[in-house]
C-alpha cells in the first residue's frame, strides 16, 4: 500500500482525493493522510517518516508555506518525492518548486487523471 501525505489548507481537498481514489483506497492500493498546514504536515511526517512514499503539498498556505515545508523535508528526507500544487501555476513558481527539489508541479484545479500515475507509483510517473 502506498501512503501519501496531502497538505492543503482547504479542507475540501481531502474529500476530493477520497472521492477520486475511492476504488484504489477500497482495494488497499493507496492510503491518504491529510494535513491542513505545513506545520501539521511536518509533525505528521516526523512522527512516521518511513510511512510515506509521496507528499503532495499546496504552496500558498497560512503560516508555513509549501515551499518552506519542501525545504524542511529536503533536509530530513532528500529522496522523498514531493509534488507541489498551486492555483497559481506561473513559470516562476514552477521553477522555484524544481529548484527546491520538487519532482513535479500540479496546477489547480487538480487534473486527477494526470496525478493518478504519480499517486499510484505507476511506471513513467515521477512519484
Amino acid at each position: 500500500m502506498r501512503k501519501v501525505l496531502v497538505v492543503d489548507d482547504e479542507s475540501d481537498v481531502a474529500d476530493l482525493f477520497v472521492q477520486r481514489f475511492r476504488r484504489e483506497i477500497k482495494r488497499g492500493d493507496v492510503a491518504f493522510t491529510f494535513a491542513l498546514s505545513g506545520e501539521q504536515a511536518l509533525q505528521i511526517y516526523e512522527a512516521r517518516p518511513s510511512d510515506f512514499v509521496l507528499i503532495l503539498s499546496d504552496i500558498n498556505m497560512p503560516g508555513m508555506s509549501g515551499f518552506e515545508l519542501l525545504r524542511r523535508l529536503r533536509e530530513r528526507a532528500p529522496e522523498l518525492p514531493v509534488v507541489m500544487i498551486s492555483a497559481y501555476g506561473d513559470a516562476e513558481k514552477q521553477q522555484q518548486a524544481r529548484t527546491l527539489g520538487a519532482v513535479g508541479f500540479v496546477a489547480k484545479p487538480i487534473d486527477f487523471d494526470l496525478l493518478r500515475p504519480c499517486v499510484l507509483g505507476e511506471p513513467g510517473s515521477d512519484g
